[in-house]
């Protein structure tokens, strides 16, 4: 039965065990429901995603959805600046976007701030 059910997300332990609705880790005491435990499998498989939920992929183009300030700049990157042939990268503080951006050269971004071009 063990085989089926996540492990703990706080601990990692293996003998997590149902009750009701919710999960339980007998070593740590922490609940969750699977529900959770779906979302962060998602979330940790690899899958990058825009600010609305859009699965990224190398080559997209996407718009920037907030005013980003740049380190260096004297002005930012605005809302709806577009940007073409982003290439999805390894997490580095949370920036999985490398892109070159027009007028700023090149730059990570986080999924988070982007919105792709559909």
């Amino acid at each position: 039965m063990n085989e089926t059910l996540p492990p703990c997300p706080v601990c990692a332990s293996e003998y997590a065990y149902e009750v009701g609705a919710l999960l339980v880790c007998p070593e740590c005491a922490y609940e969750w429901t699977a529900a959770e435990a779906a979302e962060e499998a998602e979330l940790n498989s690899g899958v990058i995603k825009d600010s609305v939920g859009n699965i990224l992929s190398d080559g997209d183009t996407v718009t920037v959805t907030k005013d980003l300030k740049v380190k260096g700049f004297p002005q930012s990157i605005k809302v709806g600046t577009k940007v073409r042939n982003i290439r999805l990268v390894e997490a580095t503080d949370g920036h999985d976007i490398d892109c070159k951006v027009d007028g700023f050269g090149q730059m990570q971004l986080k999924s988070s701030v982007v919105k792709k071009v559909l």
